[in-house]
């Protein structure tokens, strides 16, 4: 079977894995619906907020994993082409879930997964920015937003070829365009803290999702 269409066969079950509900598992088995709480996301900043750190980066696992696995199967059945279709699939499998209405994560770990094994050390160095930022700024939001801009520019540095560089940043424009409400409420000094005590001046729009996942 020639592999483009073995890659199509499998899109679906990316896209399912990407649904995978991690957040909401875990945080169900400590009586907290992860979805209703909080900032709403079904995402680790979520998991961590509510939960603590051990449960924060459980969720942030499972979620790269996702995002790993779909690569992976990509990669070794179309190599690089293989493995940005089915990443993609996991990653709108999260950020947009069949099975929860549609209204998923932001696609930070998810992607990152994905980024993980095809730039594996480039992503690590991401992953420490993030940190970095998430621990100056207390801010989930403002540490993925700037990755997911500094990723695509770093690789085209780092000299990969113009096709990676163009999925990447269409990755990173759905990643920043998952946080846009983000951004609103960052500028009305009204974005969640990643300190679990953190509130917000007022109330959350109905059906709004607040943090980054």
């Amino acid at each position: 079977m020639n592999t483009g269409v073995e890659v199509a066969l499998l899109v679906p079950v990316a896209y399912l894995l990407g649904t995978f509900p991690s957040a909401a598992l875990v945080a169900r088995r400590r009586g907290v619906d992860v979805t209703a709480e909080g900032s709403g996301n079904p995402g680790a900043s979520n998991a961590f907020r509510l939960l603590g750190w051990k449960a924060g980066a459980l969720v942030f696992g499972l979620d790269v994993l996702k995002g790993a696995l779909a690569a992976g199967i990509g990669l070794a059945v179309d190599g690089h082409r293989g493995a940005y279709v089915l990443g993609v699939a996991a990653i709108l499998g999260h950020m947009l879930p069949v099975t929860r209405k549609f209204k998923g994560g932001r696609g930070v770990a998810t992607g990152g997964g994905v980024m993980l094994v095809l730039f594996p050390l480039l992503t690590l160095a991401m992953i420490v920015l993030w940190v970095v930022l998430a621990k100056v700024t207390h801010k989930a939001s403002i540490a993925s937003i700037t990755v997911a801009i500094v990723f695509p520019i770093s690789v085209a540095l780092a000299g990969h070829e113009a096709g990676d560089v163009a999925v990447i940043t269409v990755v990173a424009l759905l990643v920043v365009g998952r946080h846009l409400s983000n951004l609103r409420r960052l500028v009305k000094g009204q974005e969640l803290g990643l300190d679990p005590t953190a509130q917000t001046d007022e109330p959350p729009d109905v059906g709004d999702e607040r943090a980054a996942s």
